[in-house]
């Protein structure tokens, strides 16, 4: 598949739940629509995506190692890291309480809008998972792609995507080889 990335990330509306502690009750969450300049304009976000929430390896080791090194991403001048699923904004809740993941920021792409013109949607059928997130990781400044790790062999109906390229650690090392 010829490498499809654009330079710039793709203009979409992620549909987001945030806390309104005004709202009161056991849910005080509403509805909040942002747009990708608004979530990445005037900054430098890190963003991983993953094929699924609640899966094995996103749920044991991609998401874990970026929450884990949260602190040495900000340190290196990074505003925010997100993480990217094609679920819904409930799922990506409850799949970092699941986690206990607090600083990492969970971007739903429910519809696939943002995978799908990042061209990294991917059908996985075979394991009933529809179209999904291939698995990558990026840096995003002002909304321009700076870097990416994207896991090779991108494709429709794969056994699994491996996490070699991708991971916090990969990313780390090339944010502090460009520091300094």
């Amino acid at each position: 598949m010829p490498d499809m990335t654009p330079e710039r990330i793709p203009d979409v509306v992620f549909h987001t739940r945030v806390r309104n502690e005004a709202l009161g009750g056991d849910n005080p969450f509403e509805w909040k629509d942002v747009t990708s300049a608004e979530f990445f304009g005037g900054r430098r976000v890190v963003l991983f995506g993953v094929p699924g929430a609640f899966t094995p390896a996103c749920s044991e080791h991609h998401l874990p190692g970026f929450e884990r090194h949260y602190d040495d991403f900000r340190a290196l001048g990074v505003d925010a890291v997100a993480c990217l699923s094609v679920n819904d904004a409930f799922v990506m809740f409850q799949w970092a309480k699941s986690r206990s993941i607090e600083k990492v920021f969970m971007l739903p792409d429910g519809n696939g809008d943002f995978s799908r013109r990042m061209g990294l949607l991917v059908e996985r059928k075979p394991q009933g998972m529809g179209m999904r997130s291939w698995r990558y990781s990026m840096v995003v400044e002002d909304g321009a792609i700076v870097k990416m790790f994207v896991e090779p062999g991108v494709r429709d109906n794969p056994q699994g995507v491996g996490l070699t390229v991708s991971n916090a650690e990969t990313m780390l090392e090339w944010l502090r080889s460009r520091a300094g």
